[in-house]
């Protein structure tokens, strides 16, 4: 294995390694930073979350920089203000003993005067969001003449948030001279045209195989009722007495719900989502880092750029839409050598979901059962038994109390003693779990159990109706225009420039594309898409009064994928609608 010395850094770059605690590179590193350092060739590198992308770039970058040469001499983008925070601390932690090396960040949410004012200030290296760098750049406060270097960091993940516009015309207006570092998790079709357009030749280096996940994680799945999965998120907490986790919902309004039942639990949790304010999610970051917070609930979006390497789970409270999130998300546990657990709280219809993950990924999942009420009380007793047995006695500040005390406690047995206490520490989760049952369910569901409520319930979800609290839209696209659902969201975003409206389930046929949109921002999608396009064809998009068709007759229903008049059995049209989700 080589080391850091063996690459031929700056001895002041080596001296700040050593300062961080680094010891020896990971295969990201050793593979990416020799190539970046011997020449100027252009570099794709495949790798997921958690395996040192930031320093793989990041050394390279900082040996390269020479203060005498100018202003912005290197552009890295990232798609979150987050990611974008946590880029630029790393990088001064590696220039920390460089003299003249100079960094600014800039993204939305924040005063575009005080960017503009540190930008004047000449620094080296210019992190950014692709939509507020673009906004810098239209300004003219942004020079992009001088750039050395440019670097795309988690390039999928800033198509997916519908950057794809803002990365062209960035791109296009750089250099065209420059060495381009393009570091990502996946490799889709959308990423291999930026590398295809703007890069010279790239070399390509990719550190495990794709989209397999970290080694050092376990996956299990619990299957469980809908109405059961809050109890299952609660007992699954309880289980794990030190868990330190990241809970992941599909919505903005799923987050808050979960995380405030968990507060009224008495739970140490807070929520991450779009309404929060950029100020409210520091403080919640901000807390979650310094473990001031033991469970984060948090939309992916909003969990974009949580560094954090002690995370012992990540829980799917819902499964994403898309398989490759799945192992995004994994991915922020089982770091710096620690084994992490990711967990999936699947409701039976689910479970088809956990196979495809399995195939992509090349794992198997453990099934494993949601615990009981009675052990949960056990696993908590003894644990907080235990922290008591594990307390230190500092003699004597206790002694001026002891006669009181003795004479409290003279008539009791030590079983006595031993039961109050465990009476007063965990009488509500008796009362909790005293009556609390087996909650694990078939993975397939059992039709014959149900009652004809439940059944015409699930005959709806069949059908395609909508989650509750959202609408259901078609969209003009499907399979044949290449539909997949990262890009509907892509595609949402683009178009809308809320960063508050959720999104449901998607489910895309050969022409067509059904999303559960937020009821709340329902008018302004269709406001948004009366004049939208995709590669120049006009997108139409119309709220589906009733359920969407599931059988091969859809498949069928010819056309390129343009759909207008009254949809069948549908109810009507009234009108183009569409929204989109969140943008940093």
């Amino acid at each position: 294995m080589s080391n850091f010395k063996s690459f031929g850094l700056q001895s002041s770059i080596l001296d700040a390694i050593t300062a961080l605690g680094y010891e020896n590179p990971t295969p990201i590193q050793e593979s990416a930073i020799p190539t970046i350092l011997t020449d100027d060739t252009d570099l794709i590198a495949l790798a997921q979350t958690g395996t040192g992308k930031t320093a793989a770039f990041g050394l390279p970058l900082v040996h390269k920089m020479n203060p005498a040469k100018g202003p912005v001499q290197a552009l890295i983008l990232c798609p979150t203000r987050e990611l974008c925070l946590q880029i630029t601390k790393d990088l001064e932690g590696f220039s920390r003993f460089t003299d003249g090396i100079r960094i600014t960040s800039v993204y939305g949410g924040a005063n575009i005067r005080e960017q503009i004012k540190e930008l004047r200030n000449k620094p080296q290296i210019v992190v950014g969001t692709p939509g507020r760098t673009l906004d810098l750049i239209d300004r003219g406060n942004l020079d992009l003449s001088n750039l050395k270097m440019m670097v795309l960091d988690e390039a999928d993940e800033m198509l997916n948030m519908g950057f794809q516009e803002d990365l062209d015309r960035i791109l296009s207006t750089s250099p065209t001279e420059k060495q381009s570092l393009l570091f990502s998790a996946t490799m889709p079709k959308e990423v291999e045209r930026i590398a295809m357009k703007y890069m010279n030749s790239p070399e390509k280096v990719e550190v495990g195989k794709r989209n397999e996940g970290a080694s050092t994680v376990k996956h299990t799945y619990f299957v469980i009722n809908r109405r059961d999965k809050f109890e299952a998120l609660s007992r699954l907490c309880d289980i794990h007495p030190d868990m330190y986790a990241v809970v992941f919902c599909r919505t903005r309004r799923e987050t808050g719900e979960v995380a405030e039942n968990l507060m009224s639990r008495g739970y140490n949790a807070d929520a991450l989502h779009g309404d929060l304010s950029q100020a409210q999610r520091d403080v919640v970051m901000g807390r979650f880092r310094k473990k001031k917070l033991q469970i984060l609930v948090a939309t992916d979006v909003a969990a974009r750029g949580l560094d954090v390497d002690q995370l012992t789970h990540v829980i799917n409270y819902s499964l994403p839409d898309d398989p490759e999130v799945y192992v995004h998300r994994s991915g922020r546990t089982g770091r710096a050598g620690n084994t992490g657990h990711s967990y999936a709280i699947c409701e039976p219809r689910d479970v088809s979901r956990i196979r495809r993950i399995e195939k992509m990924m090349k794992k198997k999942f453990e099934k494993g059962e949601v615990p009981a009420g009675r052990d949960v009380v056990e696993v908590q007793l003894v644990h907080r038994a235990t922290k008591l047995g594990e307390a230190e006695i500092e003699y004597g500040k206790i002694t001026p109390y002891l006669a009181s005390l003795h004479e409290i406690f003279e008539h009791y047995s030590k079983e006595d003693i031993i039961e109050k206490w465990a009476m007063n520490e965990m009488s509500h989760f008796m009362t909790q779990y005293e009556k609390s049952g087996n909650i694990n369910a078939n993975e397939k569901p059992d039709r014959s159990s149900k009652s004809k409520k439940d059944r015409g319930e699930r005959r709806s979800r069949r059908g395609g109706g909508s989650e509750e609290g959202f609408q259901t839209f078609e969209f003009s696209m499907g399979r044949r225009e290449g539909m997949s659902p990262a890009l509907v969201m892509g595609i949402i975003n683009e178009n809308t420039k809320n960063d508050k409206i959720g999104i449901g389930r998607i489910d895309i046929h050969d022409n067509r594309t059904y999303v559960d949109i937020d009821q709340d921002h329902s008018d302004k999608l269709q406001t948004a898409f009366r004049k939208a396009k995709y590669k120049g064809t006009p997108v139409d998009v119309m709220p589906v009064s009733a359920a969407p068709p599931r059988n091969r007759r859809d498949r069928r229903d010819g056309g390129g994928g343009r759909f207008s008049g009254k949809p069948k059995g549908r109810g009507s049209s009234n009108g183009a609608r569409r929204k989109r989700t969140t943008r940093k």
